[in-house]
C-alpha cells in the first residue's frame, strides 16, 4: 500500500484572524481527514472557522503534545502508513517550529513518508522580519528562566553572545509574564543594546517596536497580556 503524506498545517496566532491563512492551506485541507493536534477542542474550532469541511464530525483527531511519549508515535502515525494523508496542527503558528509537531516530522523522515510544509503565520519569523535587527545571524531560545536571578544571568549571557557573533536573540513568553520579562531585559541589558517587542502579531492590537534599552527606559512602556516575541541585538 502506498503511504500518505504528512501535511504541516499552520494555525492562526491571534484570535479571529482566519483570513491570514493562505489559499494553499485551504486547498490542501479537503484532502486530509486525520489530524495530530495539541488540543482537540481548539483544533476543531480552528478548522470550523475555515469553513472548509461540511462537517467537522467526519474528521479524526489524535493528541500530539510535549508530553506524548516517543513509543506512541507508531500508533499516532498509523493512518499515514495505511495511505491516508495526515495533518499536524500546532496550537499557534507553524508546526515543528518551537512545537511538538517536530516529533511527527522526524518519524515521517525515518519511514520515508513525504512531508509537505504549508505556508502560514509564524510569530518568530514575523517578529524578526519587522524588527530591523540582524536577519542573517539569529537564534531562537524559547523561554527565559522564571526566577529573576537566573533570568538576569541568562540575559547577560545572550547579550555577550549577541555582541560577539552579531546575532539577534529571539525568545517568547507567556502573556501574563510580558511585563516581568520586559523589566528583566531593561535591568540587565546594556543601554545601547537594541530591543524589539512584538505584541499580538496579526491581531487587532499588533505592535512591533525597536528601540535602544536607553530609549525604552524613557518610554516606561507596559504590555497587555497578549502573545509576545522579544528580540535584542547588542
Amino acid at each position: 500500500m502506498n503511504k500518505g503524506k504528512l501535511f504541516l498545517i499552520p494555525n492562526v496566532i491571534a484570535e479571529d484572524t482566519a483570513f491570514v491563512i493562505p489559499a494553499q492551506v485551504r486547498e490542501a485541507l479537503p484532502l486530509i481527514h486525520h489530524f495530530l493536534v495539541e488540543d482537540i477542542r481548539t483544533a476543531r474550532r480552528y478548522l470550523s472557522s475555515l469553513k472548509i469541511y461540511p462537517s467537522i464530525e467526519e474528521l479524526r483527531f489524535e493528541v500530539l503534545s510535549k508530553d506524548t511519549p516517543l513509543q506512541k508515535l507508531p500508533e499516532l502515525m498509523e493512518p499515514v502508513l495505511r495511505g491516508y494523508n495526515l495533518g499536524v496542527i500546532s496550537e499557534s503558528g507553524c508546526p515543528g517550529v518551537a512545537d511538538p509537531g517536530a516529533l511527527a516530522v522526524q518519524y515521517a523522515h525515518e519511514k520515508t513518508i513525504p512531508v509537505i510544509p504549508l505556508v502560514g503565520p509564524s510569530s518568530i519569523f514575523m517578529a524578526l522580519m519587522a524588527s530591523g535587527l540582524n536577519g542573517q545571524q539569529f537564534t531562537f531560545h524559547g523561554y527565559l528562566p522564571i526566577e529573576a536571578k537566573e533570568a538576569a544571568q541568562r540575559i547577560k549571557e545572550l547579550e555577550r553572545e549577541s555582541k560577539t557573533k552579531n546575532q539577534t536573540q529571539i525568545f517568547i513568553e507567556t502573556p501574563y509574564r510580558n511585563n516581568s520579562v520586559f523589566d528583566y531585559l531593561l535591568k540587565n541589558l546594556r543601554s545601547e543594546t537594541k530591543l524589539t517587542v512584538a505584541i499580538d502579531l496579526t491581531g487587532k492590537s499588533e505592535l512591533v517596536q525597536t528601540l535602544t534599552v536607553e530609549h525604552w527606559k524613557k518610554r516606561k512602556a507596559s504590555w497587555p497580556k497578549t502573545p509576545a516575541v522579544f528580540l535584542f541585538l547588542a
